[in-house]
């Protein structure tokens, strides 16, 4: 019997664990570790952030569900992990041994590089549903009187989607009130043109959203390293093609998100043999890191490069494709060990994405993530918000059934034909 501890609740550890446990015989011990007792389907928190959902519609408490699927749970979190020893420190001081680890924890939302920045500082964050529920209340006090906004991410940040998301969401729901007349929109990025996304553009997303952002009067400035952020004002540098330091910008604000850049979570910081410089987890082909064989990663919390120098530091994103073909070998290689077999089923670095607009939306898929690529597509429309809606409630039924699948993956099948992404 071996005992399999799955590090992280969220949309990849959830998918994880629920894939071992299909997969593997009720004799092995599965244990789930969060750093809290609910599961948050993040791709929502735009939604929350202007008051669309409420975070009760988009958490599940795990405890009591876990104990019916036959999963152990522990929300306490880990203080930090001890490979050597095959064992976690949680935060009460106990230790959780393990025969395997999946590290899935996602991100450290690193706030603390850019002086006021997030939660704790001047900007608002919808990385976490907590974060989403406050940005609403500071919302609702610009909607009470309104002023300028400035939405977009910081130096090195990865993930772009949710930027642009929570910049048209709000741009719908100022209209549906009647006051983004009052509301000047500004969009800062690290991305060395609107639409780069991390991936160096996917199809013509760059023509696509320029032309969104142009459509609904957002301002935009491209190739920006945030450098400070005070009470109500922007302090960011643009820099030129080569990263020379071309104009200083401040601008106000009264209702500002940026997205942070990611690390790894404090718990493996500074591992030698498991995390690369900014602590996210090496890996093989197979998942695996190469130092600790018995140790898997799959999400957010990843190394993989990013598609190729920009001006200011850009990273790469990891979507909901990507994490459910790394759970889905992850699941395979485990399964082959436990039989006394060498791992040999391969994630795809693959991105696919939908990205909602409030009132339509912007799909696109690269395959693989980093060109030239066997498919580069984009495609735009109301069927988009349509299938992002679909996508929150089709995964929330799944995980309540005790049943999470690779719904990106179909969705893909659907949208490309079989065919067509068998043979990419």
């Amino acid at each position: 019997m071996a005992k399999i501890v799955v590090m992280g609740a969220g949309i990849g550890g959830i998918s994880q664990v629920y894939e071992l446990r299909k997969a593997l015989d009720k004799e092995h011990e599965l244990v789930l570790v969060g750093d809290s007792d609910r599961f948050e389907f993040t791709p929502s928190n735009p939604w929350v952030a202007v008051g669309w959902r409420k975070p009760e519609q988009i958490t599940i408490d795990l405890p009591d569900l876990m104990k019916k699927l036959g999963i152990e749970f522990d929300g306490q979190g880990v203080q930090r992990l001890h490979p050597d020893s095959n064992s976690l420190e949680m935060n009460d001081g106990s230790m959780l041994e393990y025969d395997y680890l999946v590290i899935a924890t996602g991100p450290k939302l690193a706030f603390e590089e850019v002086p006021g920045l997030g939660p704790g500082g001047y900007t608002q964050s919808i990385c976490k549903t907590g974060h989403a529920e406050t940005s609403c209340v500071d919302f609702e006090a610009l909607a009470a009187d309104p002023g300028p906004v400035i939405i977009g991410a910081a130096p090195g940040a990865s993930c772009y989607g949710p930027a642009y998301e929570y910049a048209f969401i709000l741009d719908t729901e100022l209209k549906k009130r009647k006051i983004r007349d009052k509301v000047p929109m500004h969009f800062v990025t690290p991305e060395p043109y609107i639409g780069h996304l991390g991936l160096d553009g996917v199809g013509d997303t760059k023509g696509l959203m320029e032309s969104k952002m142009r459509d609904r009067h957002i301002q935009w400035t491209t190739n920006a390293k945030i450098t400070e952020v005070t009470d109500g004002t922007m302090h960011f540098t643009e820099v030129d093609e080569d990263g020379n330091d071309k104009k200083q910008h401040e601008l106000p604000f009264k209702h500002s998100m940026i997205l942070p850049a990611f690390r790894g979570v404090d718990a493996v910081s500074g591992i030698e043999g498991l995390c690369n410089p900014r602590d996210f987890i090496l890996i093989d082909d197979y998942q695996r890191n190469p130092t600790f064989k018995n140790i898997y990663s799959v999400g957010v919390c990843v190394a993989i490069p990013p598609v190729g120098p920009t001006p200011v530091a850009t990273g790469a994103p990891k979507t909901g494709y990507m994490i459910e073909s790394m759970v889905t070998a992850t699941t395979h290689n485990i399964a082959s060990e436990l039989a006394g077999k060498e791992p040999e089923e391969q994630g795809s670095w693959s991105a696919v994405c939908l990205a909602d607009f409030g009132d339509s939306g912007v799909a696109f898929v690269a395959i693989p993530q980093i060109p030239p690529r066997n498919t580069n597509w984009a495609s735009q429309g109301k069927w988009v918000h349509v299938a992002k809606i679909a996508y929150e409630k089709y995964f929330l039924h799944k995980v309540r059934a005790g049943k999470a699948e690779p719904y990106y993956e179909r969705m893909v099948l659907k949208m490309l034909g079989a065919k067509r992404l068998k043979e990419a």
